[in-house]
């Protein structure tokens, strides 16, 4: 019979640094930049536009909205956006800057990755942090501009966790104060940081066999209330001001159960063999009616029953997979999240979990070859296959990231059903005047999903400028219906009342949407030339600037101003707003040649 495993309860050093250390991280940070080269060339996609500082938060009072007002921005994540906010200081709307930043900070947890492995002794140290960098699964987070809330996030959560286990082993207060410093600047990057205490108690009972609450748990408990109170805010902001809340997310706690184990396998299925990634996936139906629905969830238990029934071989697995388990908690069903509404899973939600199972097969895969005796050039070699076949699927996936229509169409292609896609390919295609391949887009999305208001609100667009006015007026009011509170449909219904001359009707329309968001620029616009037709010049010159404010770049709010104005004989400022609106959009005639 194996003898148990024992490990010291005396804290564990880390080995001294080897002399290539420096060269193998410089390694992994030139093969991770070529990974993602095709990423590199990349735009802005689906949701870039709310994180990549919109144009009222620009300024000081901007940063100071960014912190103190909830809902200025997507998601109340305040160093995230205090960090997009400098980044277009420096490089402004050049996509290229924002994706450096990206990789670079996806490369730098690489490396803190291996720091931690060899100060904890784990073996594959390196070949974990290759895996990591250089796995597909992890394209989504760092080719997505959105999501450096992931990749700046867990730069902070591996600091802190090392500094951590350096106050660990010294005890000094200075050590305990500076990681909580990086783990609160880690929470306010993105929430999940918060499964960082109970990540390293997991280690902590891996270290030793055993949890002590005076040395182990005491030190954490401010970190638990911390996490807690993020993680609260974080769902409050997700139900009132993204708005995940409504019929996709009404399921049963037996539901959310049987969720949760599918997710668990899915993931894990994804990291071993990482084919048909896709942005969007297919959204499952969740019926605990069908037997075969509750065998991944029991799957999970026996899984967990076996490992506990390991430990005394080794705590090594069952540390991986509380780790990887644990992570995922935020995200496997118990709490509503608005992609929800897509699908249930999501390649850069098992961004930071995926740590775990990685370093569990790393871990396996140099103590299997150091046992079987494999010579060292074998083993090189073995080694370096891994990240290499990894890179080369990276590239290929970093492809779809190239510009909105290709990765509209990339998604499509895998995911026909993918209503969201369809909608937001549409509604490039409309700004296009490609208007009825977009209309194709906007009825494919609504035979998936014949309730979406969003859907109906665009595809009311695209008749509006065909002049085909009473399907325009059928899909707007259909929107308002599903949705009464939907500025955007109100804001179109209005501009069509405005058009057929219904003007009281244009003003309470419109009115109603910006009393819903008083920063609609366009709806200030529309309200504008309303109120102009309507003979209230003045009251209109006043939402003109408003428009102008919110949306600098909005050359028809300028043209509109423009000619406002003149109207009004200030013809000087007119002038001002009349350039700009040219230079904004050259398409406008210039009408001072005359």
């Amino acid at each position: 019979m194996a003898r148990p495993l024992r490990v010291s309860a005396a804290p564990v050093s880390s080995p001294p640094a080897p002399a290539y250390s420096g060269w193998i991280g410089l390694a992994l940070f030139a093969v991770t930049f070529l990974a993602y080269a095709p990423a590199l060339r990349g735009g802005f996609i689906w949701n870039d536009s709310d994180y990549v500082t919109a144009p009222a938060l620009r300024s000081v009072a901007g940063f100071w909205r960014i912190w103190f007002e909830l809902g200025a921005t997507e998601q109340y994540y305040p160093l995230l956006h205090s960090a997009f906010w400098i980044e277009h200081r420096l490089w402004g709307d050049a996509a290229v800057g924002y994706h450096l930043f990206n990789v670079a900070a996806h490369a730098t947890s690489a490396c803190l990755l291996a720091a931690i492995l060899r100060r904890l002794m784990i073996p594959g140290a390196w070949l974990a942090a290759f895996v990591f960098a250089l796995h597909p699964v992890g394209v989504e987070s760092v080719a997505w501009i959105s999501e450096q809330k992931n990749t700046l996030s867990l730069v902070f959560y591996l600091l802190a966790a090392l500094v951590y286990l350096r106050f660990d082993a010294t005890r000094r207060p200075r050590w305990h104060a500076l990681a909580t410093l990086l783990f609160v600047a880690g929470l306010l990057t993105k929430s999940v940081i918060a499964t960082l205490p109970p990540a390293l108690l997991v280690i902590f009972w891996w270290q030793r066999g055993r949890i002590d609450g005076r040395r182990d748990v005491l030190p954490l408990v401010p970190w638990f209330a911390l996490g807690a109170a993020m993680g609260l805010l974080s769902a409050y902001v997700e139900k009132v001001y993204i708005g995940a809340e409504g019929a996709e997310f009404a399921l049963t706690l037996l539901q959310r159960a049987l969720l949760a184990g599918r997710v668990v396998w899915f993931y894990v299925g994804k990291l071993v063999w990482p084919d048909d990634l896709i942005f969007i996936y297919p959204r499952w139906e969740i019926d605990p009616g069908q037997p075969w629905q509750w065998l991944p969830s029991i799957a999970v238990i026996v899984a967990l029953g076996v490992l506990w029934r390991m430990r005394g071989w080794s705590r090594g697995p069952l540390a991986a997979v509380l780790f990887f388990g644990g992570s995922l908690v935020p995200t496997i069903g118990f709490f509503n999240v608005y992609a929800f509404r897509f699908s249930y899973v999501a390649d850069h939600w098992q961004y930071l979990p995926a740590l775990g199972l990685i370093v569990l097969g790393a871990a396996g895969i140099v103590t299997g070859l150091r046992r079987a005796g494999a010579p060292a050039a074998v083993r090189v070699l073995i080694l370096a296959l891994l990240p290499a076949v990894l890179a080369w699927r990276s590239v290929g996936q970093s492809r779809m990231y190239a510009d909105m229509p290709t990765f509209y169409a990339t998604t499509l292609a895998r995911n026909p059903a993918a209503w969201m896609a369809h909608n937001n390919l549409g509604g490039l295609l409309r700004e296009a005047g490609e208007l009825d391949a977009a209309r194709t887009h906007f009825e494919a999305a609504l035979q998936v999903r014949p309730d979406l208001e969003k859907v109906h609100n665009n595809l009311g667009l695209v008749f509006l400028a065909q002049r085909r006015e009473a399907d325009a007026e059928r899909h707007f009011q259909r929107a308002i219906e599903l949705r009464p509170d939907y500025a955007d449909a109100l804001n179109s219904l209005g501009a069509l009342r405005r058009q057929q001359r219904r003007l009281p009707e244009s003003m309470e329309l419109l009115f109603r949407a910006l009393q819903i968001d008083p920063e609609f620029a366009d709806a200030h616009n529309n309200l504008g030339m309303t109120l102009r037709d309507a003979g209230r010049l003045t009251d209109a010159i006043r939402q003109f600037e408003r428009a102008v404010r919110l949306a600098p770049t909005m050359a028809a709010a300028h043209l509109n101003l423009a000619l406002s104005l003149s109207l009004a004989g200030r013809n000087e400022e007119a002038m001002g707003h009349f350039r700009e609106a040219r230079r904004l959009n050259p398409a406008i005639p210039d009408l001072t040649a005359r």
